[in-house]
């Protein structure tokens, strides 16, 4: 078996059990920290997750700052907000608690605090030329497995498209994977960031930067989030579904990190961006269109049978392997209770042509393993829009 060549630089430690979070002052002094910069939002202070953690820390001794204004999809408004509040507070350790706003923030703001300028300035990879702070992520949603890469996604305020910011130094030094943390998510937040980390997982197993430890993280990934995320839904306090869950999360993380993502997230950002929909609400519309679409090269097709036969749906031979899963997730999501077409949305088929534009511009669309342009990614929008199968 020829192995192909592959640079593997994992950055992030992790510590996962249910009651984990009880470990953040120690670890936090352990890597040197004296004057923590928390960051979090309202909803985790509402149900206390925010208040448990500052104890935590200020019982150590620890000088805690709490910054909790970040929003949903944050931009680069939030990050001066926040890099504001945290200049004068001699701060020397950064904490992102919540989900993927959270912790991009907080790596948005370590950007700032420590190398200045703007967000803007480091929208690519590598622009970061001086050190940066120790970070700990603790992800309190199962979906964008942010904890494991070294990427802050931050939004444009005005066009509300995405940049990613990525830099080694950005990653976290340790990433705490609480599932106790997760059981307090509503049912339709775990339903939106649980198809969110299940594209991930199945994205990155076919891209074309794909390689064996990304393919190692995307399968297991796959195999975690498929077996727990009906039983989530069904009984949210399951603890080792929410543990399964999370860790499904940070494997397909990690395997983002080494492998990027492909045409389902070109896709979905202009949407999110143009009608202010859920990432995970059109990732979860879109995605089994890509499936069937990536499935037609037969090379794809026969990683998508690995994939459809390591939960049971078929044979890894069968020539309908991309079928199967595109099936598999689209069932995902009607027992989710999530819309399965883009017309359900309020989506304006007029703007499709220029959504199609803009998707081909998104970073991710040159990672897809098959082919993508305006006039491919048109066909697709137009597919998910009356959820039609014939997108090929």
């Amino acid at each position: 078996m020829l192995i192909p060549e592959f640079d593997f630089d994992p950055r992030t430690r992790v510590l996962f059990g249910a009651g984990m979070l009880s470990r953040l002052s120690q670890e936090v002094i352990g890597y040197g920290g004296t004057r923590v910069l928390l960051v979090s939002d309202k909803g985790l202070k509402e149900v206390g997750h925010e208040s448990r953690a500052v104890k935590i820390l200020s019982d150590a001794g620890l000088h805690v700052e709490v910054f909790d204004d970040v929003h949903p999809n944050p931009t680069t408004l939030d990050i001066e907000l926040g890099t504001a509040f945290a200049k004068d507070q001699q701060i020397d350790f950064i904490v992102g608690l919540g989900g993927g706003s959270s912790m991009d923030c907080a790596k948005g703001i370590n950007f700032l605090l420590t190398n200045g300028g703007r967000m803007q300035d480091y929208h690519g990879v590598g622009k970061a030329t001086k050190p940066m702070l120790p970070m700990i992520a603790i992800p309190t949603t199962s979906g964008t497995g942010s904890e494991a890469q070294s990427y802050a996604v931050i939004a444009d305020p005005d066009t509300h498209m995405k940049m990613a910011c990525g830099d080694k130094k950005a990653a976290a030094r340790l990433a705490i994977l609480d599932p106790e943390l997760t059981v307090t998510m509503p049912k339709a937040v775990t339903a939106v960031t649980g198809i969110d980390a299940i594209s991930h997982a199945l994205e990155s197993f076919v891209t074309t930067k794909r390689g064996p430890v990304s393919s190692l993280f995307g399968r297991q990934a796959w195999q975690l989030l498929n077996n727990s995320f009906i039983q989530v839904l069904t009984d949210p306090h399951d603890i080792d579904a929410r543990g399964a869950m999370l860790l499904g999360a940070h494997l397909a993380g990690s395997a983002i990190e080494n492998s990027m993502l492909g045409a389902t997230h070109s896709l979905a950002n202009p949407l999110s961006a143009h009608f202010g929909l859920t990432h995970g609400v059109v990732i979860g519309i879109l995605l089994p269109h890509v499936i069937r679409f990536n499935a037609e090269v037969p090379d794809v097709r026969k990683l998508y049978g690995i994939l459809a036969a390591d939960v049971g749906l078929c044979k890894e031979s069968d020539p309908s392997a991309g079928q199967h899963l595109a099936k598999r997730v689209q069932d995902c999501v009607r027992t989710a209770e999530l819309p399965t077409a883009l017309i359900d949305c309020d989506v304006d088929e007029m703007l499709i042509p220029v959504l199609a534009q803009e998707a081909a511009k998104q970073w991710t669309a040159q990672f897809n393993p098959r082919p993508v342009d305006p006039i491919s990614l048109e066909k697709l929008y137009r597919c998910a829009f009356h959820n039609n199968n014939n997108n090929n």
